[in-house]
């Protein structure tokens, strides 16, 4: 009987066809056999009895800023902290390492860096912006995962917001390509507009900055986006959708048979903009949190299947540009840490409002894998598949501290918050990463993931 490397025993195991108590069987990083009582020998046994066998989370959307800015968030600490996440592949996005991931060599530099210091597996966007149309092809040529474009203002002179031409060039290119456009959709013109009418007349406060960047941004942008999409045939991924109105016109795309996928992240869920106010700095993202009615509207399109996937869009920066005595919101980087807690988000979530762990599942691993082309050995637990599992107990709440937070840098709107469930193992690919509230990897092991047509290429 053969000699297995892993056996994980007794768990309740999260299949997309629903939950199963049964053991897992891992050999040469992938899954071998699922079965009840596996009798062979292993290196390592896991009792997982009374536990929840997730797949590793895929989070498409995550700010990792090396190089030039891993004192933001590097792939060492931000991989520690996906693997405390049980999340086992995330996708860097190509705006804040310096040089931004807009040309092949820009590409490389990143991925030898992933190489190096990731402790769980990665793909990488390339980028879209003005200028480097003709890099498009030798970054899909070298397994870019898809590209990414911003129509607001970026803040960020290494990764500047295409104009229209840009983007319906780009996205002819993409399309041409077999790739998928990646959108952060609100209007430059409508929200910086606004922006300016608010600091003209000495109002920055919470409510200005939501007022600043309204929903009819978000849906005029979406729009747009639509429309250039059915013009060029591109494959469009709205990231981070905030509001009710601009999925129901993705949803009309989507009914008309035009290639869209949708995420939300969960901060839009389970926070609102109470909590901006109260907190300031630490709650400002863009798009903003929107209103508790906003809030709860999502939590339903959620239910109802109309967001595809969830992604944590992890976008941290050093304190002073967070600091909370910075009164003018304007001023104050807008991003969410909080890579680290969107499966157990989404398992809250799951629990409060009973949506079955297999809807879970499929969010937040099954989606990300059959849209990118990874779904030939990521996103799912069967047999043949890469050993990626989130072992998780609802029988332990999990308190998030600055101890417990494996990010660069500890200040986030989850600081505090109490998840009714606990992330107690992670393995990526086999190898048992992150146990018992630690790192248990002797050294990083991840590895660049392309997707399915180029997984032979090293």
């Amino acid at each position: 009987m053969e000699r297995l490397d892993v056996i994980i025993k007794n768990g309740k195991v999260v299949l997309s066809t629903g939950v199963i108590e049964t053991d897992i069987g891992i050999k040469d990083g992938k899954i071998a056999v699922i079965k009840k009582e596996i009798t062979n020998e292993a290196d390592l046994t896991w009792d997982a009895e009374n536990q929840y066998v997730f797949p590793g989370m895929i989070d498409v959307h995550v700010h990792f800023s090396e190089p030039g800015r891993e004192h933001w968030e590097g792939f060492h600490t931000g991989s520690m902290m996906m693997a405390a996440g049980g999340c086992t592949t995330y996708f860097d996005m190509p705006l804040n390492g310096i040089p931004s991931t807009v040309n092949q060599d820009a590409l490389n530099e990143k991925a030898r860096l992933g190489n190096e210091k990731s402790f769980v597996d990665f793909s990488l966007w390339g980028g879209l912006v003005p200028g480097n149309e003709k890099d498009l092809e030798p970054l899909a040529g070298s397994g870019v995962i898809g590209f990414k474009a911003f129509l607001s203002t970026t803040g960020n002179k290494e990764f500047e917001a295409v104009d229209d031409i840009t983007l319906l060039n780009g996205m002819k290119m993409i399309a041409k390509l077999g790739k998928v456009l990646a959108l952060h959709s609100e209007s430059a013109a409508i929200t910086n507009w606004l922006k300016e009418e608010k600091e003209k007349e000495g109002k920055c406060g919470a409510d200005d900055y939501l007022e600043s960047r309204p929903i009819m941004a978000e849906v005029e942008a979406v729009e747009r986006a639509i429309y250039y999409a059915e013009l060029t045939g591109c494959p469009l991924h709205f990231v981070h959708i905030s509001s009710a109105k601009a999925i129901e016109k993705i949803e009309e795309a989507k009914q008309r048979g035009m290639n869209i996928t949708v995420e939300t992240c969960p901060h839009y869920l389970l926070f609102n903009h109470e909590h901006l106010r109260e907190l300031g700095t630490i709650a400002k993202c863009a798009p903003p949190l929107r209103e508790k009615a906003e809030q709860q509207k999502l939590i339903s399109l959620l239910i109802d299947h109309k967001f595809d996937m969830i992604s944590s869009d992890h976008s941290p920066c050093p304190y002073d540009l967070k600091d909370p005595k910075v009164h003018n919101l304007f001023q104050a980087w807008g991003g969410i840490s909080g890579g680290q807690f969107s499966l157990l988000s989404m398992i809250e979530l799951a629990v409060k409002y009973d949506i079955p762990f297999e809807a879970v599942a499929k969010w937040t691993a099954l989606a990300p894998a059959e849209r990118f082309g990874l779904s030939d050995r990521k996103g799912k637990i069967a047999e043949g598949a890469d050993a990626d599992l989130a072992i998780v107990t609802l029988e332990e709440p999990h308190v998030v501290t600055e101890e417990n937070y494996y990010a660069q840098h500890k200040q986030s709107l989850y600081i505090g918050h109490t998840f009714p469930c606990k992330i107690t193992g992670t393995f990526n690919r086999g190898k048992l990463v992150f146990k018992d509230d630690k790192i248990v990897a002797q050294k990083p092991g991840g590895g660049w993931i392309k997707p399915q047509e180029y997984a032979a290429i090293k």
